[in-house]
């Protein structure tokens, strides 16, 4: 098996620090996750998020990534995704059509019993 490096995802985009300035984190993050059809909060040195983002890039999918470690507000962020999800750690965390499907258990899940495929494909995110 053949991996690309991190930076052949390129979907890396960093909050603009004018529209993200005295912003709720939580508001940001529902704002990021509704701007593409696939949203994945994550850190850069994490293997589960190095995981789930193979598993989108081999369906097809090209996500939209927020790599919380290259951004200043990050740790806003990632607090913000913690207090979400009800967990911690908070990544790596997805969001479908704007909605939350969850960190990594609940996506594999979802990708396990067929239910993520129609789920991408109601989103926009996958033709096939």
């Amino acid at each position: 098996m053949q991996y690309q490096a991190v930076e052949s995802w390129g979907y890396y985009i960093p909050v603009p620090s004018s529209t993200a300035a005295g912003a709720d984190p939580l508001e940001r993050v529902v704002r990021l996750a509704s701007e593409s059809a696939v949203v994945i909060f994550s850190v850069s040195s994490c293997c589960m998020c190095h995981a789930v983002k193979r598993l989108f890039c081999g369906m097809g999918v090209n996500p939209t990534v927020y790599e919380l470690d290259q951004d200043p507000r990050g740790r806003e962020i990632e607090r913000a995704l913690m207090r979400l999800l009800g967990t911690s750690p908070a990544v790596p965390v997805v969001f479908i059509g704007g909605k939350l499907v969850g960190a990594m258990d609940r996506v594999m899940a979802s990708h396990i019993n067929g239910t993520l495929v129609p789920l991408l494909k109601e989103a926009g995110a996958l033709w096939l």
